[in-house]
């Protein structure tokens, strides 16, 4: 690959009401440059991940990078949106510009402000990642989308429940560590397995503690050219970088084989010259405790029908074979929707060069990354390795 990470920077999740979709933009894309030991006038060009879809009335946002620095007027900047991977998929375009040698540094930021919006509107925001003339009136809207396929699954393989709290339970243990974390508190396998007044039934078998959080906040990362790399304190190379499209329409595939998933990670294993029995750790899309599930099964770490057992032996433990989002993922960590790649790839980044504090994996120097947008329909895989 042709690029590298050379400066990340990342604000903690959450319910952030004292600061606007610009406050968020203006405060990592400063900190991003800082921390690459950049100014403006060597970035030379700008991709803004922000998904919206109603939750903001600004809807033209890329330019709102600017307002960081006067410096960038005039720096070609770009919103890039594709559903739950739009962090994912602006990083995807900052690459492919380093590749086509139009630029040899590139800043991506990827933000999004849900908490702000009324309940109702949230939900209908984001049933607009699925299929509408077939889940357009899903109950209980995108929850409910994942609880058909939870449901379908636990018909086909039996109950999943003790599998799935053990995932949500594992998820909130790890984002104790995690200072970006939305919610920072132990969830006890218990709590997450029994249906109760705190944890009521979401959607088909999915109850609240299966469910990634309504989340505001903002990411962002500097890509360079790896020539230009060599001058950094730290970089961090793509081994591969890889986006898979699907179907829309669940109806026209196997939903329960997340096929979009499994063919990035195997195109990004390929063109990487790697196995998944080289990674040290993985960042996966757990917007919903059923999808890490499947995505066990996806990457090659178990075979199909069998994602209970990497939870159940304590495979993607922290100190398991394969370390699965030591962050706390999406549901410990918070999803905000345009921001969720950004972070996954910056998050990676500490990983790999041994700054992510009580996050931190032992000797970890390989690391992948799956984003997805919609119900694995924009499937974007990362394989990045530390060079510096």
């Amino acid at each position: 690959m042709t690029a590298c990470i050379v400066g990340w920077a990342h604000m903690p999740f959450g319910k952030i009401q004292d600061k606007t979709v610009e406050d968020m933009i203006v405060e990592v894309a400063t900190d991003a440059l800082a921390h690459a030991g950049l100014g403006p006038a060597d970035i030379d060009e700008i991709y803004l991940g922000h998904f919206n879809a109603g939750f903001s009335r600004q809807n033209f946002t890329a330019s709102l990078v600017l307002q960081a620095d006067p410096a960038f007027r005039f720096k070609p900047a770009t919103r890039v949106e594709n559903a739950c991977a739009t962090g994912s998929a602006a990083i995807a375009q900052g690459i492919k510009a380093i590749q086509a040698n139009r630029a040899r540094k590139v800043l991506v930021v990827g933000v999004e402000q849900m908490t702000t919006t009324p309940g109702k509107e949230i939900g209908d925001n984001l049933l607009k990642a699925s299929y509408l003339p077939e889940d357009g009136d899903t109950p209980a809207g995108f929850a409910g989308v994942f609880g058909k396929i939870a449901h379908l699954y636990f018909e086909k393989y039996g109950n999943q429940n003790d599998a799935l709290a053990m995932i949500a339970s594992k998820a909130h243990s790890n984002g104790m560590s995690n200072p970006y974390a939305q919610m920072r508190k132990e969830m006890p396998f218990e709590f997450c397995r029994d249906e109760s007044e705190k944890n009521p039934i979401v959607a088909g078998p999915l109850k609240r503690t299966d469910c990634s959080l309504v989340s505001d906040g903002a990411a962002a990362v500097v890509l360079s050219d790896v020539e230009s790399a060599q001058s950094h304190d730290q970089a961090v190379l793509f081994r591969a970088n890889e986006q898979v499209n699907d179907f829309l329409p669940m109806s026209k595939r196997d939903i329960l084989q997340f096929e979009g998933c499994k063919v990035a990670w195997k195109q990004a294993f390929s063109n990487a010259g790697l196995t998944i029995d080289d990674l040290n750790l993985v960042e996966t899309h757990d917007c919903f405790t059923i999808a890490e599930l499947i995505e066990y099964e996806a990457m090659g770490l178990v075979p199909e029908g069998e994602g209970a057992r990497a939870i159940k032996e304590g495979m993607v433990t922290k100190d398991g074979k394969l370390p699965v989002n030591p962050s706390g993922g999406l549901k410990a960590k918070g999803h905000p929707i345009g921001a969720t790649g950004v972070s996954m790839h910056a998050l990676m980044a500490m990983q790999l060069t041994g700054n992510a504090g009580d996050m931190q994996i032992t000797d970890a120097n390989i690391g992948g990354i799956f984003n997805m947008g919609g119900a694995a329909v924009a499937n974007y895989v990362s394989i990045l390795e530390r060079v510096k």
